[in-house]
């Protein structure tokens, strides 16, 4: 599973998010009805449902609204150009290619099929 920095997606099509999500990044996805929500797992948990990996958070998927319209999240990737093939492949489309920080890393950014934009992070 891929660890994202911080994050909550919002979705018109709340089935096709799931699986676009759970397809290309293998996140685990929980649905609470009651809630109209989706606890979304990025990494693991201990028994308080608190991340185990250091700076790694889990977050949530809900029907888009005026509240929460779009967001931005960053989302650590082994590699960002398989990242952006399997994003392509299953719906997305690339915003900005691969680019290069010097002795940090790299990123580029992204649409997923509900058109938010999202980032991906490649430490080198």
């Amino acid at each position: 599973m891929r660890s994202v920095v911080h994050f909550e997606i919002p979705a018109d099509d709340v089935a096709r998010a799931k699986e676009f999500y759970r397809s290309v990044f293998e996140w685990q996805l929980q649905d609470m009805p009651e809630m109209e929500y989706t606890i979304v797992q990025t990494t693991a948990v201990d028994e308080n449902q608190m991340p185990t990996a250091p700076g790694a958070i889990n977050g949530g998927l809900m029907r888009r609204s005026q509240d929460t319209p779009s967001p931005v999240l960053t989302i650590d990737v082994e590699s960002i150009d398989q990242a952006l093939k399997q994003v392509e492949a299953s719906g997305g489309r690339t915003v900005k290619e691969r680019t290069e920080i010097p002795g940090m890393g790299a990123y580029a950014y992204f649409t997923d099929p509900e058109g938010n934009t999202l980032g991906l992070w490649e430490t080198t």
